[in-house]
């Protein structure tokens, strides 16, 4: 179909099937991709901060999906359905499901019990999520929106900064943010708090 995109460390490349979800054929590189994918995104931040979202439905698998669909659906016709494919990050694709179920639940037991402070949980929610991977695509987008919404609905901070940088483009502040990642993969969680208030 033409997509010709390249890759950044950490990024999940996409199978030619799920290319072929693409909805607007004149996009042909990964920037224009970034492109048209953040002014859908940017409609997503909008709806979710301008609404109060109660915890049983932030918490919930459809809302999991929900907010994918919003962030994708003008770019991709798969938004907000779990991947078909195994990729090179993330639990096998016939166990998202009930990954989610665990982390959802495992999130409302933290909030309930106050197991650790409002950031923390929020940050662990959302490397648990990015984690399960369970879209073809903006996982780590949508993990990063998850967790502004958890932490400002739910949990009542300000919104993490994400080192106030586009991190889907290469550079210093990506390569830090998934050092922070793959701090978080081996147990330490701190880095990853850090960067998403610096």
């Amino acid at each position: 179909m033409g997509l010709d995109l390249r890759y950044a460390e950490g990024q999940s490349p996409l199978d030619e099937d799920e290319k072929e979800g693409l909805k607007i054929r004149t996009i042909s590189t990964r920037g224009e991709l970034d492109e048209f994918e953040q002014a859908n995104i940017e409609m997503a931040v909008k709806w979710s901060l301008s609404r109060k979202i109660p915890l049983e439905k932030m918490l919930s698998i459809a809302f999991i999906k929900e907010l994918h669909k919003r962030m994708f659906s003008e770019v991709w016709k798969w938004a907000g359905t779990f991947r078909q494919s195994n990729k090179n990050i993330g639990v096998d694709k016939f166990f998202i499901e009930q990954e989610l179920k665990k982390l959802v639940d495992d999130c409302k037991y933290w909030i309930n019990h106050q197991t650790w402070s409002n950031d923390e949980i929020a940050i662990r929610y959302k490397h648990r999520l990015v984690k399960i991977h369970p879209f073809p695509n903006g996982n780590g987008r949508h993990s990063r929106l998850s967790a502004d919404i958890l932490v400002s609905h739910i949990l009542e901070r300000p919104v993490f900064t994400w080192g106030g940088a586009q991190l889907n483009n290469p550079g210093d502040i990506r390569s830090e943010y998934l050092n922070a990642i793959y701090d978080a993969d081996q147990g330490n969680i701190r880095p990853l708090i850090n960067f998403a208030r610096s």
